[in-house]
């Protein structure tokens, strides 16, 4: 028997497609390379273990997989019932045995990624309702486990870095952080400057802007309030009482 594929043919989905599995298989393999009595460590993100960052990112997976049921079938299917739901979603998630945590992420994965392959072509342009309320196109799913695989395989602190994230998938992410800061009014005075690809984002009208500088895996960084190594600052807002870059505006 043949092997089943995806029923799209768009190019441009199929390419975002084949960067959220190029994620999900990154973020399996730092994950698998962590003993079971690692899971109980730290993240990079606060009050968080490996524990609740694997759990998050096995649900976001039957979530996001919800959402595409609702493309699929008309039958609207919410993400989540409500944010505590999601949140007590995650707390049960970190007590379960490391064999349970690793069969949640490794089969809500499989899940997804099958709820995807057999997405009719016409049914990705159906409507959807994100967790924030947000109405998009189902293929906008794509984009929003793209980006928290990626991301998360960093926070899981074991040696993933932002430079093994791909280009296009860091100059979308500055893209949607800066256009975030936009909209919140929160950029005012800041400027983001990638050298190594000639991007440049924030309130470039301003007369004394604070401009950041660095390298696109840096600034992406420093923008996703994950640190500031390889960025400079300039200007009237780069003095921070301790010397260092100033932090970025809030993203989500």
């Amino acid at each position: 028997m043949a092997a089943r594929t995806d029923r799209t043919t768009d190019p441009a989905l199929l390419e975002a497609l084949l960067q959220a599995r190029r994620g999900t298989a990154f973020f399996a393999r730092k994950l698998n390379e962590l003993t079971d009595a690692q899971l109980d460590g730290d993240s990079l993100l606060p009050g968080w273990t490996r524990r609740h960052l694997t759990a998050h990112i096995g649900y976001n997976a039957r979530a996001i997989a919800r959402l595409v049921e609702w493309a699929a079938t008309g039958v609207e299917t919410p993400m989540y019932a409500s944010t505590e739901a999601r949140n007590h979603e995650i707390e049960f998630g970190a007590t379960l045995s490391p064999i349970a945590l690793r069969h949640l992420f490794d089969h809500s994965a499989v899940h997804l990624n099958v709820e995807w392959r057999d997405l009719p072509e016409d049914a990705w342009h159906h409507k959807v309702k994100t967790a924030q309320g947000r109405t998009v196109p189902a293929e906008e799913t794509v984009w929003m486990r793209t980006r928290e695989v990626w991301i998360h395989a960093v926070d899981l602190a074991n040696g993933a870095t932002f430079t093994d994230i791909p280009a296009p998938v860091l100059e979308r992410l500055l893209k949607d952080i800066t256009g975030a800061w936009h909209t919140r009014g929160t950029d005012k005075g800041l400027v983001v400057k990638v050298t190594d690809t000639d991007l440049t984002f924030g309130h470039t009208g301003a007369e004394y802007p604070t401009i950041i500088t660095g390298p696109l895996p840096a600034v992406v960084e420093w923008a996703a309030g994950r640190g500031h190594g390889g960025v400079t600052a300039t200007g009237p807002g780069a003095a921070v009482p301790n010397g260092t870059v100033p932090a970025a505006p809030k993203w989500i």
